[in-house]
């Protein structure tokens, strides 16, 4: 199909969104950028424009810190009382529920993953975490603090902690889950106070601008949200080296993280970094294959393997190898391949040309270095950003597919032998976001678990994620907490007051 015909199957509203060209959110109002510059949004399953959007650069980006600036220092925002501000965000979960269709279906179009499970999983925890958010407000309070001066012992003095917004955050989220992260770092810094600039993904801009759209009719004020798209190396660079940003939140890639970490250290911003993952899924001995057959499918073929936490290095004991693979090719060939605005099919395309060619130059790698092709390995069709679920068979740990992160429908299958070692090959690797393990037994549970270098560890499942439970890295997968009440942290300051009677 075309993306016009593509488009022809949308609702009347989301039509209307795309029939003319986007501006940017800047200040309260719809803006064009600074120097006039458009860049096309495409749609993966064909690779044709969907419609143009405002470039956002360095001005643009100056312009929405100063808007920003300006409405944390003296605008409503800060005067307004934390009551106010939940009923504000519970206002925009309302609207996120109202349009969740219109939000699936631009989500659908412009990132090409399946219609269906983006309603049912991206749109619905992005609302949930909203109103999880939207409750914290009334709630973020200090200590009193029971001081004793040893140097003033008649003295008497009241202490007491004050919790209190960073300042104006500057937010850079990826392109695999582009509402879920618009909410993940709305949420906390709007629950603490902050003033925001969001950066969408180049590739993925249209449910962020969406989402400004019901920013501004929940009743949020001028100038407290700010959406610029545009590319990482203009924008994106303004964004981090600017002197009145307070802090920097960014989901992406590891190697990017690590950029944006060293520029933010001229003016010393708070940073939060949820990066890369190479993550291990471990069927134990004693898995009930029944479920980690399927399990791990899903854990490495849900949203195409552009997930980064997704199960791509899978551990399996040598008894079960040949009975393991079997399954897993099972289920990756009955996988049906095609746009993600048809909810039968499963695999839906890569978001961009330049994933497309990187997934396929990772799986020639793999050939290359003698892995196994079980399953997939190929382009599918003659348009749009296709690869089959892939599985490769016989890899080891010094093949570049195992060592690096591909970020696209490919599982590294790797054999091992004894239990007691298995901890060690999950851990061998400069990554440390998920993992999961595949066990009847509740020992190999306890045992295994603390061994596991990463923030989140799964037990007969993968890839699942509460509003309430903390979401981030160990080592080169960053540091800080997207979701649960740890979010917060990142955007609030500890401030000490001391009183003496």
């Amino acid at each position: 199909m075309t993306t016009a015909e593509n488009i022809s199957n949308l609702s009347d509203t989301t039509k209307d969104f795309i029939s003319s060209p986007r501006k940017m959110l800047l200040n309260g109002q719809w803006v064009t950028s600074a120097s006039g510059k458009m860049f096309d949004t495409l749609d993966p399953a064909t690779g044709e424009v969907i419609v143009q959007v405002a470039e956002g650069d360095k001005e643009d980006i100056d312009r929405a810190v100063a808007a920003a600036r300006k409405a944390f220092d003296d605008g409503p925002w800060p005067a307004m009382t934390s009551t106010a501000r939940e009923r504000c965000m519970h206002r925009l979960a309302d609207l996120m529920e109202e349009n969740a269709d219109i939000l699936a279906e631009l989500e659908a179009l412009d990132n090409g993953k399946n219609v269906a499970i983006a309603r049912a999983v991206d749109i619905q925890v992005a609302i949930d975490f909203i109103r999880y958010m939207a409750g914290w407000p009334t709630k973020i309070t200090g200590n009193v603090l029971p001081l004793s001066v040893p140097y003033a012992p008649d003295a008497k003095f009241l202490g007491y902690t004050l919790r209190e917004p960073v300042g104006v955050v500057g937010q850079i989220i990826p392109w695999n889950f582009p509402v879920l992260m618009c909410s993940w770092k709305l949420g906390p810094a709007l629950a603490s106070g902050c003033t925001v600039v969001l950066k969408p993904a180049e590739e993925t801009p249209l449910t962020a601008l969406y989402m400004g759209e019901l920013v501004c009719q929940a009743g949020f004020p001028d100038g407290v949200v700010n959406i610029i798209p545009g590319y990482g190396h203009t924008a994106g660079a303004a964004l981090t080296v600017h002197p009145e940003v307070d802090k920097i939140s960014f989901t992406g890639s590891t190697e990017v993280g690590k950029i944006i970490v060293k520029a933010a250290a001229d003016t010393m911003k708070n940073v939060t970094m949820e990066l890369g993952g190479k993550s291990p899924a471990i069927i134990l001995p004693d898995a009930d294959l029944e479920v980690a057959i399927p399990g791990a499918a899903s854990a490495i073929f849900f949203n195409q393997g552009q997930v980064c936490c997704a199960g791509s290095r899978l551990f399996v004991p040598d008894n079960l190898y040949d009975e393991v693979i079997a399954g897993l090719a099972e289920a990756a060939d009955g996988m049906k391949i095609g746009c993600g605005l048809d909810p039968e099919n499963m695999i839906n395309p890569l978001v961009s040309q330049i994933q497309f060619d990187r997934v396929m130059g990772y799986i020639e790698s793999g050939r290359a270095e003698g892995a196994e092709v079980v399953a997939g390995g190929g382009r599918r069709g003659d348009k749009g950003y296709f690869v089959e679920p892939t599985i490769l068979a016989n890899t080891n740990r010094d093949m570049k597919v195992v060592r690096e992160e591909i970020f696209g429908p490919v599982v590294c299958v790797q054999r091992y032998q004894d239990i007691d070692e298995v901890a060690k090959l999950a851990n061998d690797t400069v990554y440390g976001l998920g993992a999961s393990i595949w066990t009847r037994d509740v020992g190999n549970i306890i045992n295994i678990v603390p061994k596991i270098r990463s923030g989140t560890v799964w037990v007969n499942c993968h890839n699942i994620l509460d509003v309430v439970m903390p979401f981030g890295g160990y080592k080169q997968s960053g540091f800080g907490k997207d979701m649960g009440q740890q979010a917060l942290e990142g955007y609030l300051e500890t401030k000490s007051v001391c009183i003496m009677a």
